[in-house]
């Protein structure tokens, strides 16, 4: 762990989760992560919508590749409570999340046929890839871990943009992407995915281990980072 980087407080994750532990030993990497300016710009309203755009449409791409890696997680699941828990995520997202993004995206003039077409971004080329590699080469817990950058660092992102920046929300541009991820459903999720996390720690982790699944936290993190960068700079 890091003792010299204080990470703000995180409800959802108590001290002593897995996925607290893993957050607080990167902790540099985690605020660069959640506090990265292509964050800070979205909570102020600021980010250019060239940029959020781009952004969009890379992100759409990946819920494609994180789909697949969760039915990756089904496959490498060894209790039906793991595998009706990856059937269900993988309904959602093809089911609901990919369709709600499409119906977001329209109000921001992208098709869903742009974003069929759009090549994928080096960054998310770099951060899919290493998810499902973590996922083929290890165990669901690897695979998992390599996820929960993703999945609950956008809860952590959306409750403190909510927090921090409450009283200029009505007039951002972005408030409903705030929203979406501080809301009581998304945060749920978050939260799922930390007791699951947990649950699969209580058979599989040893400290041993530990340190493997850091620095796979720690990839993941960084490439998080990376896909920021991406959507700031409009890279390709």
């Amino acid at each position: 762990m890091n003792p010299a980087v204080s990470l703000p407080d995180f409800p959802l994750a108590p001290p002593n989760s897995l996925f607290a532990r893993l957050r607080q030993a990167i902790a540099e990497d985690w605020l660069a992560y959640t506090q990265h300016a292509f964050v800070q710009q979205l909570g102020r309203g600021t980010l250019p919508e060239a940029a959020f755009r781009h952004y969009l449409i890379q992100d759409y791409r990946f819920l494609i590749h994180f789909a697949r890696a969760w039915a990756l997680a089904l496959v490498k699941a060894d209790a039906l409570e793991d595998m009706r828990l990856a059937a269900t995520t993988i309904s959602a997202l093809l089911e609901d999340e990919m369709r709600l993004h499409v119906r977001y995206c329209t109000r921001w003039g992208l098709s869903e046929a742009e974003l069929e077409a759009a090549p994928e971004a080096r960054a998310n080329l770099a951060y899919t890839r290493y998810v499902l590699e973590r996922g083929f080469s290890g165990d669901v817990l690897d695979l998992q871990v390599a996820l929960a950058p993703c999945i609950v660092g956008y809860a952590e992102i959306g409750r403190t943009l909510h927090q921090q920046f409450a009283e200029d929300l009505s007039q951002n541009p972005y408030r409903e992407w705030i929203e979406t991820y501080a809301g009581e459903a998304y945060q749920q999720v978050a939260r799922n995915a930390i007791i699951h996390l947990d649950r699969l720690a209580a058979r599989r982790l040893t400290e041993a281990r530990f340190p493997a699944l850091v620095e796979t936290f720690r990839q993941a993190t960084r490439l998080e980072v990376a896909f920021w960068d991406m959507g700031l700079e409009m890279a390709w």
